[in-house]
């Protein structure tokens, strides 16, 4: 068994719940598991005797305008290695978690410590901030001096090859779920407080965020709801949330939209939902649309990124150009057909069992101990 750090962002945000949940599953396996990070990762809600928390202690003083967490995150990784004997060190994306794990490893050669790293790209740590000119050579840097790196979509490892100058071979791990989470749980009683009509009923989560188009979804119920009696569920909230607000105020929408917030059990929404909707422009993976399919959801898309490798187009769903609302609203109305919608149904679900944790699982235990087997051969 192995001792494995893991150092990703505590939030809601889909790096770090695969992070927290692969912390989770490697802990279960027997796996000794250290979460580095400046806070408790939401997920990580359950005492185990194989999981570890180290917080990052941020000091603030009058002389900085911005505290230097990088290096009291690089700090507190040679703190951790050192003093619990790790192994391995497994950083979810690459900015700033991936350079403070480079910083880590040469203050750690001092003291006659070698850890080999492995760094899991997520998506805007390379498709958005890290093409950024304030951050690609740093980027860039810390990429190829990982042991390891992995990307979560062939796509995304397409884009980190078409952007950068990585000389490392990127290895494909998908996101995964736990299927016994989100196992279809039976809400009637929710489902007809919500739709007391027998209205059919779509639902999107996104951190409200301009990329996630939540614009494009509104309008699509719009549409929708000219054609059937429908009802949206929207779950998250951000930036675009207020002009969200004011568009259904316009479209008169309102009675039938409702803005849920942050939700931590988004699984007993989607497991009333027909529908889920994702009409990013930008997606590595898409995991809400995965959590939406353990639920037998079938899922309307766009064709961003690395969301066809997981929503089959005409099996689980259906996968349209980004922005074309007519083109979804046609498909919606396709799938929403009651002689179609079982179906839909069925195959979401099948194609989420090929990502349970069980299956992916064992692909980041073997990367990792071919990291550990590589750099025993160069020492």
């Amino acid at each position: 068994m192995m001792k494995i750090g893991i150092v990703c962002y505590p939030t809601f945000g889909g790096s770090g719940v695969v992070a927290t949940e692969l912390g989770k599953g490697l802990a279960k396996l027997g796996h000794e598991v250290h979460f580095i990070t400046y806070k408790q990762p939401m997920r990580l809600d359950f005492f185990s005797e194989n999981l570890f928390y180290h917080e990052v202690d941020i000091k603030s003083y009058p002389l900085f305008e911005f505290a230097p967490y990088e290096l009291a995150l690089a700090s507190k990784m040679v703190s951790v290695i050192k003093y619990e004997g790790l192994d391995l060190l497994h950083v979810h994306y690459a900015i700033p978690h991936a350079s403070s794990a480079y910083l880590a490893k040469q203050i750690l050669k001092t003291h006659g410590i070698s850890i080999p790293v492995v760094t899991t790209l997520h998506g805007t740590d390379i498709t958005l901030v890290g093409k950024d000119p304030s951050y690609e050579p740093v980027v860039t840097f810390s990429i190829n001096q990982s042991d390891g790196v992995t990307a979560v979509s062939e796509d995304l490892k397409k884009e980190t090859y078409e952007y950068f100058d990585i000389q490392q071979e990127i290895e494909v791990i998908p996101n995964f779920i736990d299927l016994e989470r989100f196992k279809k749980q039976r809400k009637d009683h929710f489902k007809f407080a919500i739709c007391p009509n027998g209205e059919k009923l779509l639902v999107h989560t996104s951190n409200f965020r301009k990329v996630k188009r939540v614009e494009d979804v509104i309008q699509v119920f719009y549409n929708i709801r000219k054609q059937i009696p429908a009802k949206l569920l929207l779950v998250g909230d951000g930036p675009e949330r207020d002009r969200m607000e004011r568009l259904c105020r316009t479209l008169g929408t309102c009675e039938d939209i409702r803005f849920l917030g942050k939700l931590e059990a988004v699984e007993e929404v989607l497991s009333v939902a027909d529908l889920f909707v994702m009409p990013s422009e930008k997606e590595s993976f898409g995991l809400a649309a995965l959590e939406a399919m353990a639920c037998e959801v079938p899922v309307l898309s766009s064709n961003a990124g690395g969301i066809p490798e997981l929503n089959l187009h005409g099996v689980t769903g259906f996968v349209c150009e980004v922005g074309d609302v007519e083109d979804m609203t046609e498909k919606a109305l396709t799938i929403l057909d009651e002689s179609r919608l079982p179906g839909f149904k069925e195959r979401a679900l099948e194609r989420a069992k090929e990502f349970d944790i069980d299956q992916v699982l064992p692909k980041y235990v073997s990367y990792y101990e071919r990291t550990l087997e590589k750099m025993l051969r160069i020492q």
